[in-house]
């Protein structure tokens, strides 16, 4: 079904709603990997995400009966919206069942989109089978977020836009839930050129394709745990699975500590918000082992809310060493706290908090505790102050900055 034909039909199609997202060359990236590394900012697309397009294929391919009906799905957020928007533009009903732990941006934002809006379950797998019961109840026809081979070919779009802007294109690197963006991305390249190399990527604590391909047919995981929500899917898609057997050349998985420091990544070098399963992909190119290559990375979508945000900021400067903290014990007496805040300040360390702790000891004049929390510029900088307090007599012993 996904023919060089369909994709030229979904193509045409998808315009109507659409950005064309253009390439991003990243200096940034590609000084880091040798490569020639660009970005394919679906963050940007209207709904913040790639899925408007498959989302809108498939609708646009019913029939009127079938619309009329209602549309119902299951989506962790991005699907969601893309549904949402497409029932809107042919007026007719959706309704939406999201997992409890979707971010509140994006169940705000599908209903911004006229969707009514129902949460359940832990996980997409559970949304999903409650999304097939109302269907079945209701009528509803049903939306796939990914494992329909007419919504894989709206994605694939993305690699028509892709070649024809960089037609010799060495890699693309695509993130991977269920398997839909990377069935319609690697079938559509492979027509197009079989030489181009597509690498999926997946977090590690949600690796069901590598599972999947590894077993030679799909398997479920027993459980899911990641902070990439877009892509805490159990089971690939399994009518899309012999495209991606097929079609995938390698698969990179990736820790969610990696994808914390590819968030700040983003923001400082190319001023862009992206969530964590979009930032799959920029993780992984460290874990690609080519140079000199032209690499195309999908930036899936940047759907993440305030709070999942600044949380990801805050481990991301722990992780950098840029904020830590460390514990020393010092006489209970006037000037000792003046003092080693001037220390700090002569290494220029910013303190950001302190604890000073009097009962650590029953002896209060022989020491108290006192824990102060740094921001520094990074590792060297950070070895500067903890060497200049132990210098002055405080023997600071470093801590969980979280405790």
């Amino acid at each position: 079904m996904l023919t060089l034909e369909s994709f030229e039909q979904a193509t045409e199609v998808v315009k109507k709603v659409a950005i064309e997202t253009n390439l991003l060359y990243s200096g940034y990236f590609s000084e880091q990997t040798g490569n020639k590394v660009y970005l394919k900012p679906e963050n940007m697309q209207v709904t913040g995400a790639y899925k408007i397009r498959g989302a809108y294929y498939k609708t646009s391919t019913l029939t009127d009966e079938e619309r009329a009906k209602g549309l119902v799905t299951a989506s962790a957020g991005n699907h969601a919206q893309g549904v949402a928007y497409a029932a809107k533009a042919y007026g007719c009903k959706a309704t939406i069942v999201m997992p409890t732990t979707t971010p509140l941006m994006k169940v705000n934002r599908t209903k911004s989109y006229g969707a009514e809006v129902v949460l359940h379950g832990d996980v997409y797998d559970e949304a999903a089978a409650y999304a097939l019961k109302l269907a079945d109840e209701n009528g509803y026809t049903f939306i796939h977020p990914f494992d329909d081979p007419t919504v894989a070919t709206g994605q694939g779009t993305i690699a028509m836009e892709i070649i024809k802007e960089l037609p010799l294109v060495d890699y693309i690197l695509v993130p991977v839930g269920g398997g839909g963006l990377a069935t319609g991305v690697s079938t559509l390249a492979k027509l197009l050129n079989p030489k181009i190399k597509i690498i999926a990527v997946e977090p590690a604590g949600a690796n069901c394709l590598a599972a999947s391909l590894e077993a030679g047919k799909p398997v479920t995981l027993p459980s899911v745990s990641t902070i990439a929500d877009g892509t805490a899917v159990k089971t690939p898609g399994i009518s899309i699975f012999p495209y991606l057997q097929k079609n995938i050349d390698d698969i990179i998985t990736v820790e969610d500590d990696e994808l914390v420091v590819a968030f700040l990544d983003m923001v400082e070098n190319h001023k862009m918000v992206v969530e964590n399963s979009g930032l799959l992909t920029v993780a992984a190119l460290k874990h690609l082992n080519v140079k000199g290559k032209k690499v195309v990375s999908i930036l899936s979508g940047g759907n993440m809310d305030i709070i999942t945000m600044s949380s990801v900021v805050q481990h991301g400067l722990i992780q950098r060493e840029r904020i830590f903290t460390v514990s020393t014990l010092l006489p209970d007496k006037p000037g000792e706290l003046v003092n080693v805040a001037s220390i700090i300040a002569r290494e220029q360390g910013n303190v950001i908090r302190l604890d000073h702790n009097q009962f650590v000891s029953t002896n209060r004049n022989a020491a108290v505790e006192l824990k102060i929390t740094i921001e520094a510029f990074g590792p060297d900088h950070k070895k500067k102050i903890i060497d200049a307090l132990a210098a002055g007599g405080y023997t600071p012993k470093e801590i969980s900055v979280l405790m």
